[in-house]
C-alpha cells in the first residue's frame, strides 16, 4: 500500500536542515533571495521525496533561528513525523530543545534524527554525539528514535537516512483524521492568468475541483479552480497531501498565510476553548503559570494573543504540570476537538507550553460542574462513545445529533450513531421528529420537563378558571423558557402522548383542570354557530350576536375565533361573521355575475340578493382575498 505523508524538519539554526533537504531531494527549499544571501531559512520551504516501497513524503523545511519559531510552529502543524537535524560539531542547542518541545506539544508521534555535518568531525566524536542525543531523547516521547549519521556535503549516510525515513513512514499513521476538509494556509501568491493560489497541508477530508470552500475566520467563500500536488495537476487532494489550490473570487489581500480553509459552514471560529494544557515553564526560570496570564496561542499556521484561565479553583500551574484550562482569545480561531496548539510567553517570547483542544465552544466560565468535568475527562481519552455519553449527560434540554456534535466535537454521523446506541440501551428517549432532525433526552430529564409543563398548566388554570387553555409560546415561557420553539414542540408532543397535556388550535390545556372551560367554549361555539346558520346571509353584528346569545363576551370572542379556524364561519369584517355555507353561496353568486363581465357594486349587490349593509363588507373581503379585483367603480373576477 502506498504511503503519502508529510515530513517536517526541525533543529537549531545552521544545523544543516535545508542542505539536507537539498541533498535528499534535489530541491532547494530556500526560495527567497534574502535566505540565499544570509544563508538562513526565514520562510517555510517545501520539497518532495519519493522513497522505495511506494513511499512519498511532502517535506516542510522550517527556520531554525529563535526569531522564527512562529514559522517553525506553523510548518510543523499537520506534519505526520519529523526529521530532527543536529549538527555533529555543535550538538544539542537551545533551539533543538525548543523545537523538540513544539513537536511534542503538537502531538507529532515519531521522528528520525539526522546527525549532520559528520564530515567536520572524526568517527569517535560522531559516536559520542549519537550517544548524547539518545540519552537526551530518553526523557521525551522519542526515546527510541533512530539516529542516522549523515553528511550533505559528501553524501555519506544519505541512503541510510532514506531507509530510516521509509521505515518510519510505513509505521506512521496520519496525525490528523476526519472527513471535513481542513487546510491551514501557509503561502499565498498570485499567478498570472490564474489568479490567487494558496498552499498548505490538507489536514483532513478531501478537496475536489469546483468544490466550494470557506476562508476562516473571515467567512469569505470561493471555488477551487485548480489543484496541484507537488507541481502535478490533480482532480482531487486527499488528507496528508501538500497541495496548491487555485481559488476564484479572492484576491491575495483577502486570504493570507494564517487563514484556514474548510468546507462551508463546517467550522465556526471561536474566541475561547477548553483544553488540556501542559506547562513546560520559561527557560531558566521556575515560576509557575498564573491563571489569567496573557500569552501567544499558535494553532495551524496562525498565532494570536489570549489568556490562560485555569478551570476550577486552581490559581497556578507549576512547571511540568498539566491541567484543564479555558483559553480566551483576542481573535477567533477555527479550532476543533483534538487539535493541538502551542503557547508562547508574551514577552520575552519563548515556547512555554501547549496542549489539546477539548471543547471548541464552551460557556464563558471557569467554574465546572461534575458533569462538565466528566466530559472534559472523556474528551481527553478521545473515546467517541465515552464523549457522547458524557456530553449527553450535560444536556438539560432536548438535543439533536447536530447539536450534540457541536457540543462534543464529534462528527454528526458519529453523534447520531451514539444517540441511537443510547436509545437502544434505554439511556435516552427519542422524541418527535423536527425540521432539524429528531430530538433526544435522558429519561430523568424528560420526566422533569414533562412535570414542569404539567405544573405550569395547572397553575395557569388556577389563575384563569374560565380559560380553556394557554397559547403554546406563553406556556413555553412559563414552563421551559430556555427551550427554543422546535425543542419545545418535541417536549409538548411527549407531554400530550403521556396524557399530561392537550393541544388544540395553538392552545394547550391540562386534561383535567381545563375540562370545564373547554366545555363552556364548546357550548358557546354551538350557540353562536347555530345563530349564524339561522341568520344565513343576513347575520347580526358581532355585538348584537353576543348580546342575543347571552354568552359572556370574552368567551364568545374565543368561540368565534375557534369556529373561524375550524372553517365553520367566515369573518368578513370587524362587524360581521357569516355562516360558512351562506358565505360560499354569496361568493358563488358574485363569481357567476362576474363571469359575464365586470360589474359595479350595485350590480353585484343585486346578484347576491342582499342589502348594501352586507354587500360592501363582502365585496371588500372578496378584494382582500383575491377573489375579485377592483378598478374604479368596476370589479373583475381575478
Amino acid at each position: 500500500m502506498s504511503r503519502d505523508l508529510v515530513l517536517g524538519t526541525a533543529g537549531h539554526i545552521d544545523h544543516g536542515k535545508s542542505s539536507l533537504v537539498y541533498a535528499l531531494t534535489g530541491t532547494d527549499p530556500d526560495r527567497l533571495s534574502e535566505e540565499k544571501r544570509r544563508g538562513i531559512t526565514i520562510e517555510l520551504g517545501f520539497a518532495r521525496l519519493d522513497l522505495p516501497g511506494d513511499v512519498s513524503l511532502g517535506i516542510v523545511d522550517v527556520p531554525g533561528h529563535e526569531r522564527f519559531v512562529r514559522q517553525m510552529i506553523a510548518g510543523s502543524s499537520g506534519i505526520d513525523f519529523a526529521l530532527l537535524c543536529i549538527a555533529a560539531d555543535d550538538g544539542i542547542m537551545p533551539q533543538t530543545l525548543e523545537h523538540l518541545a513544539v513537536l511534542e506539544l503538537l502531538g507529532v508521534p515519531r521522528l528520525v534524527v539526522a546527525l549532520t555535518k559528520i564530515d567536520l568531525v572524526d568517527d569517535e566524536w560522531t559516536s559520542f554525539m549519537a550517544d548524547e542525543i539518545e540519552a537526551r531523547l530518553e526523557q521525551t516521547p522519542y526515546a527510541h528514535a533512530p539516529v542516522v549519521s549523515v553528511s550533505s556535503k559528501t553524501g555519506q549516510g544519505l541512503d541510510d537516512l532514506k531507509g530510516a525515513l521509509a521505515e518510519m513512514a510505513r509505521a506512521t499513521e496520519r496525525i490528523q483524521t476526519g472527513s471535513i476538509p481542513r487546510l491551514p494556509v501557509d503561502r499565498v501568491f498570485s499567478v498570472k492568468g490564474a489568479g490567487t493560489v494558496i498552499t498548505g497541508t490538507l489536514w483532513s477530508g478531501k478537496i475536489a475541483l469546483d468544490d466550494e470552500i470557506e476562508v476562516l475566520p473571515s467567512g469569505l467563500r470561493a471555488r477551487v479552480r485548480g489543484i496541484q500536488i507537488h507541481g502535478t495537476a490533480s482532480k482531487t487532494a486527499l488528507a496528508g497531501h501538500r497541495v496548491a489550490l487555485n481559488l476564484n473570487a479572492l484576491s491575495t489581500s483577502e486570504i493570507r498565510p494564517g487563514s484556514f480553509i474548510a468546507a462551508p459552514g463546517a467550522i465556526i471560529p471561536t474566541d475561547r476553548f477548553d483544553a488540556e494544557l501542559a506547562f513546560l515553564g520559561v527557560p531558566g526560570k521556575t515560576r509557575p503559570l498564573e491563571s489569567g496570564t496573557r500569552v501567544r496561542v499558535a494553532h495551524g499556521t496562525r498565532e494570536t494573543f489570549g489568556r490562560v484561565l485555569l478551570i476550577g479553583q486552581r490559581e497556578s500551574l507549576a512547571c511540568g504540570e498539566r491541567a484543564f484550562a479555558q483559553i480566551r482569545l483576542e481573535e477567533p480561531l477555527p479550532v476543533s476537538w483534538r487539535d493541538h496548539f502551542v503557547v508562547r510567553s508574551y514577552s520575552p517570547v519563548h515556547v512555554i507550553g501547549g496542549g489539546t483542544v477539548l471543547r471548541a465552544h464552551p460557556r464563558r466560565t471557569t467554574n465546572i460542574s461534575p458533569e462538565d468535568l466528566k466530559l472534559l475527562e472523556a474528551l481527553c481519552t478521545q473515546n467517541e462513545s465515552a464523549v457522547a455519553k458524557a456530553s449527553f449527560a450535560t444536556q438539560s434540554l432536548p438535543v439533536t445529533a447536530s447539536a450534540l456534535a457541536a457540543a462534543s466535537g464529534l462528527s454528526v454521523p458519529a453523534a447520531q450513531r451514539e444517540l441511537d446506541a443510547l436509545v437502544a440501551a434505554g439511556a435516552a428517549v427519542q422524541l418527535e421528529e423536527a425540521p432539524r432532525g429528531s430530538f433526544y433526552m435522558a429519561k430523568s430529564n424528560l420526566q422533569r420537563l414533562r412535570s414542569a409543563i404539567e405544573n405550569a398548566l395547572l397553575k395557569f388554570h388556577a389563575e384563569n378558571p374560565t380559560a380553556p387553555g394557554i397559547a403554546k409560546d406563553a406556556l413555553r415561557q412559563r414552563a421551559v423558557p430556555a427551550a427554543d420553539a422546535e425543542s419545545f414542540d418535541a417536549l409538548l408532543a411527549d407531554a400530550v402522548s403521556a396524557g399530561a397535556a392537550i393541544a388544540s388550535n395553538g392552545e394547550v390545556a391540562h386534561p383535567k383542570a381545563g375540562a370545564a372551560a373547554r366545555k363552556a367554549v364548546e357550548l358557546a361555539s354551538e350557540t353562536l354557530a347555530a345563530a349564524l346558520a339561522a341568520a344565513s346571509g343576513t347575520p347580526p353584528t358581532v355585538s348584537d350576536l353576543i348580546a342575543a346569545s347571552g354568552v359572556e363576551p370574552a368567551l364568545a370572542h374565543r368561540a368565534l375565533n375557534i369556529l373561524e379556524k375550524e372553517g365553520a364561519v367566515r369573518r368578513v369584517s370587524q362587524e360581521f361573521f357569516f355562516d360558512a355555507a351562506a358565505f360560499e353561496s354569496l361568493a358563488g353568486s358574485a363569481r357567476a355575475r362576474l363571469e359575464q363581465g365586470p360589474a359595479t357594486a350595485a350590480e353585484l349587490k343585486e346578484a347576491m340578493n342582499t342589502s348594501r349593509k352586507y354587500a360592501i363588507p363582502l365585496l371588500e373581503h372578496f378584494d382582500s382575498q383575491g377573489i375579485t379585483r377592483r378598478d374604479g367603480d368596476l370589479r373583475y373576477l381575478r
